[in-house]
This record gives structure tokens, C-alpha cells and sequence, in this order.
């Protein structure tokens, strides 16, 4: 496969499949303590984009802008604006407040790259696709370590959760969160409205958070939370919300990727400095996408039988 070459400095057209994407400022210093510039950052995505890309397609993608990089003010953008080119195509999401919104979808490497060039740094797609965006595809669950907590923590928590979702006769998958967490997710089958979704997740939490209490919270509310604990943060599967997609590089120093890891990896130790932008393309070329049941139609799990 024909490496996409991204220049080092100034503005370029790049060609990518059959459009062509202008980028600029490509020598801009995106993370300042490791120099890195967004030339880096998009010839990262362009590097991973086989493996990204099917984990994206047909799903709206809720923008978080770094223009400036990681220390600069950054800023939320749902809409796709008007200046996108035509080519871009959009999921239109009908939001409570009445109102149409139209969210980009990166549904190849040149709207990938257009995105990315927008200062997008992480990727942050719907749970369902854009055919029916109340009706998500995975079940999901965020595991943030709080005040005290190591990230020994929240691999102690993610085998926890493992072990008790296998008894529920479901297959979940890990990646690390790229910035200190575990995210743990279960393929199902689609059906189950959104808020079904999140009403089976709390419960969950809540019963993981009974019977670990000097290890696990599932209070919301920060000032409620103990400290030392992992949060086992139910409400990422609230309707509208997002989390960071798998590939993606986080706005943190180390430019940090949410990495697809074995349950073998969590039990040796692995730690979130290990997938960078610059270790990341040579281990997918070597372990492959590790995210495939995701997209898988066998092996789902019914949550309709837990409902």
C-alpha cells in the first residue's frame, strides 16, 4: 500500500484517493515538549487510516479544535462549518433544542485529513451510525482514575469489569484511553435505545462499585467521589456524548494514542507512555487492528436479555 506523504512545512495540496485536501501551517509546533508539529500529526493519521477508518465510517464526529496546538485554547464545534469542501459528507443529528445539526463524518483519508487539519488532534465519533443515532452499536465503559489513583488502579479495575462482563456471556475489548484511563467496550447488537444502553451501564457500575468500595466509584459528581478510587464512568453512554475513537492521538504532552490492548497486556502492565504517535503505526503493522470485533457481525451480545 502507497504510503500518503505529507509535506514538513508550509501549506500543501495533497492528493488523497480521488480528492485533494489543502493543508496548512503544516510546521506548526502542535506539542510543544516533544516538537512535535501537525505535519507529525497528520502523517500519523495518514499512516493508521486503514485501520481508523472502519471505525469511523458512517458516524458523526463531534470536533475538539486545537488550531494552536495542545497549550492553546481549544474549542468545541458540532456543526460542520460552511467552508468545507463538498466532498465532506455529514450525519444530520436532530438535537433537543429543535435543531438540526450537521456533524462531519470521516468517511476516507481525504475527509480524515480535512478534519485533522481543522486542529482536531483526537477523534471523537457517535456510538451509532448515522442510520439510526439512537440506536448504538457498543456498550461502553470509561475507566478514570481519581484523586490518588495509580494507573495500576485502573488495570486492577479493567480485569475486574472483565471478568464480570464474561459472566454475563459478553466479549469485551480494551484500549487505553491515551490520556490515564482504561476504556473497556462491548459489541452488541443493535436495538436497545441509547438511555437503555446507559440505564444497564449504571447499574452496572453501581453493583461494580458495591462490591470493590475501596476500589472502584461510580459517583458522578467529583466532590462526592472517595479518593484513591477509579471511576467507573457509566455516563459516556448518555445519548450525545463521545468518547476519544480508537487510533486517536490525545492533546497531552507525550502525544499519547487510545491503543486497542490484550487483556495478557492489562495482566503484564502495560502503561499509557507505551503507544505514542511514534510507536503506534510500527505496532499496528505488526499485531494488526486489534479493534475488529467492533465491527464484527458475529459475536455481539444481545443486551435486550439483561433489559
Amino acid at each position: 500500500m502507497t504510503r500518503t506523504r505529507i509535506p514538513a512545512a508550509g501549506d500543501a495540496d495533497v492528493r488523497a484517493g480521488t480528492h485533494t485536501v489543502h493543508l496548512t501551517h503544516l510546521d506548526k509546533v502542535f506539542f510543544p515538549e516533544r516538537g512535535y508539529t501537525k505535519h507529525d500529526l497528520l502523517q500519523y493519521y495518514a499512516d493508521v487510516s486503514r485501520y481508523l477508518l472502519p471505525h469511523l465510517r458512517d458516524r458523526g464526529i463531534t470536533m475538539k479544535r486545537y488550531p494552536n496546538g495542545i497549550d492553546a485554547p481549544f474549542f468545541f464545534m458540532k456543526r460542520t462549518p460552511e467552508s468545507a469542501p463538498a466532498w465532506i459528507e455529514t450525519c444530520e443529528v436532530m438535537h433537543k433544542s429543535a435543531s438540526l445539526i450537521a456533524f462531519p463524518m470521516a468517511q476516507n483519508l481525504a475527509s480524515l485529513l480535512w478534519l485533522i487539519n481543522l486542529g482536531c488532534i483526537d477523534l471523537n465519533q457517535w456510538y451509532a451510525p448515522c442510520d439510526d443515532v439512537n440506536r448504538p452499536d457498543c456498550l461502553n465503559f470509561d475507566l478514570d482514575p481519581g484523586d490518588a489513583a495509580s494507573f495500576a488502579r485502573v488495570r486492577e479495575t479493567a480485569l475486574l469489569v472483565r471478568d464480570e462482563l464474561l459472566k454475563l456471556g459478553m466479549k469485551p475489548i480494551a484500549k487505553t484511553s491515551g490520556a490515564s484511563g482504561i476504556h473497556v467496550y462491548v459489541p452488541i447488537v443493535r436495538g436497545p435505545e441509547q438511555k437503555q444502553v446507559w440505564t444497564f451501564a449504571k447499574a452496572f457500575a453501581r453493583r461494580m462499585a458495591a462490591a470493590h468500595p475501596k476500589l472502584i466509584t461510580a459517583e458522578y459528581r467529583i466532590a462526592d467521589r472517595p479518593r484513591g478510587r477509579v471511576l467507573m464512568d457509566y455516563n459516556q453512554n448518555a445519548w450525545g456524548r463521545t468518547l476519544a475513537s480508537v487510533y486517536s492521538v490525545r492533546p497531552v504532552p507525550e502525544a499519547s494514542v487510545s491503543t486497542p490492548v490484550t487483556w495478557d497486556e492489562i495482566e503484564r502492565g502495560i502503561e499509557i507512555a507505551d503507544f505514542t504517535i511514534r510507536t503506534v503505526p510500527g505496532r499496528l503493522a505488526k499485531v494488526g487492528d486489534l479493534w475488529k470485533p467492533i465491527l464484527a457481525a458475529r459475536g455481539r451480545f444481545r443486551l435486550e436479555a439483561l433489559l
